[in-house]
C-alpha cells in the first residue's frame, strides 16, 4: 500500500465518520424540531400553567381539560415500582457476578440474567396481565384487574439485567489493590464489597440505576397493556392508572383527526417526556463525573 493510497484512505474514512456523526446529530435534531412545532401549536391554545400544575387530564373528552399530572403521577408510580424491583436485585446479583462467582457460575449466570433482556415488552406485557395480575388478586383481593403494581413488578425484572450488568462492569472496574488493602487490614470479604468495592464503583452503579429509570420512564407495550388507561392523580398501585407513553399509545391507533388539539397532546407530552429523560442523562454525566474526581 502506498503512502498516497493510505493517505485517500484514510481521508475517506475519516469524511465517512464525520457524516455518520452528522447524520446522527441531524436526526436528533429533527426529531426535535418536530416536537417543538407541534408542542408549541398545543400551547396556542392551552396554557402552559394549566398543562403543567393541571389534575384532570381528559384532552378526548367533550369537556376537555390538559392538566398533565396524573399521567405524570402515573409514570412516576410505574417507575418507583420497578426500580423497587430491579435496584436491589440487580445490585446484589452484580456483587455475587463480581465478586463471590466462579468463573464457571458467572458464564452460566450472566447469560440467563442477559435473556431477560430479549424477551420482546408485549410479552411481559401479557404476562403481567394474564399471570402477575390473578397472582397478586390472590394475595390482595382489592387488586383491580388493571392496576399499576403488576407492571411495576414486571418493568423491574425486564430492566433489571440493565442494573445488573452496568453494575457488575463498575465493579470489576474497581482496581484489585483496593481489595488487596482491604483484606490486608482483616476486613472480610463482605466487608471489602459493601464498603470497599461498592464505594468505589459508585459513580457506574448510580450511571446504571439512572439509564434504567430512564428505560422505565420509557417503557410503553407493558403498561399500555396491564396498567390501564385511566389517568388518575394517586399513588394507590392497586387501581387502574395510565403513564405518558400508554397515552401516546392511546392517541396514536389512528382515531384521533391529524391537526387537532387533541393530536397535538401526544406531542406536548412527547416533550415533556424527552425534556424528563434528557434531564436525567444530564445528571448522570455529572454524577459520574463528580464521584470520578472523589475517587481518583
Amino acid at each position: 500500500m502506498t503512502r498516497r493510497f493510505r493517505q485517500r484512505f484514510e481521508t475517506v474514512i475519516e469524511r465517512t465518520l464525520f457524516v455518520s456523526a452528522a447524520l446522527s446529530v441531524l436526526v436528533t435534531a429533527g426529531i426535535i424540531g418536530v416536537l417543538l412545532a407541534e408542542t408549541i401549536g398545543f400551547f396556542r391554545e392551552v396554557r402552559v400553567t394549566e398543562f403543567l400544575f393541571g389534575t384532570t387530564w381528559t384532552p378526548l373528552f367533550f369537556n376537555k381539560q390538559f392538566g398533565v399530572l396524573p399521567l405524570v403521577a402515573g409514570t412516576m408510580l410505574v417507575t418507583a415500582i420497578a426500580m423497587t424491583v430491579a435496584l436491589p436485585a440487580g445490585l446484589l446479583s452484580a456483587v455475587y457476578l463480581s465478586e463471590y462467582a466462579s468463573p464457571g457460575a458467572r458464564r452460566v449466570v450472566k447469560p440467563i440474567l442477559e435473556v431477560l433482556a430479549g424477551v420482546p415488552t408485549v410479552v411481559y406485557g401479557y404476562f403481567a396481565l394474564l399471570f402477575v395480575t390473578p397472582l397478586l388478586q390472590g394475595i390482595v383481593p382489592q387488586l383491580g384487574g388493571f392496576n399499576a403494581l403488576s407492571p411495576g413488578i414486571v418493568m423491574g425484572i425486564m430492566i433489571l439485567p440493565l442494573v445488573s450488568s452496568l453494575s457488575e462492569d463498575a465493579l470489576q472496574s474497581v482496581p484489585g489493590g483496593l481489595r488487596e488493602a482491604s483484606y490486608a487490614l482483616g476486613a472480610t470479604k463482605a466487608q471489602t464489597s459493601v464498603k470497599v468495592v461498592v464505594p468505589a464503583a459508585f459513580s457506574g452503579i448510580s450511571a446504571a440505576a439512572i439509564l434504567a429509570v430512564s428505560r422505565a420512564i420509557g417503557e410503553t407495550m407493558i403498561v399500555a397493556i396491564a396498567a390501564g388507561q385511566q389517568p388518575r392523580l394517586t399513588a394507590n398501585p392497586l387501581v387502574p392508572i395510565e403513564t405518558i407513553t400508554a397515552y401516546i399509545v392511546q392517541v396514536s391507533l389512528g382515531d384521533t383527526p391529524t391537526g387537532t388539539i387533541e393530536y397535538r397532546t401526544i406531542f406536548a407530552v412527547g416533550m415533556l417526556l424527552f425534556v424528563g429523560t434528557f434531564g436525567l442523562n444530564l445528571f448522570s454525566t455529572w454524577l459520574r463525573g463528580r464521584y470520578r474526581e472523589v475517587y481518583q
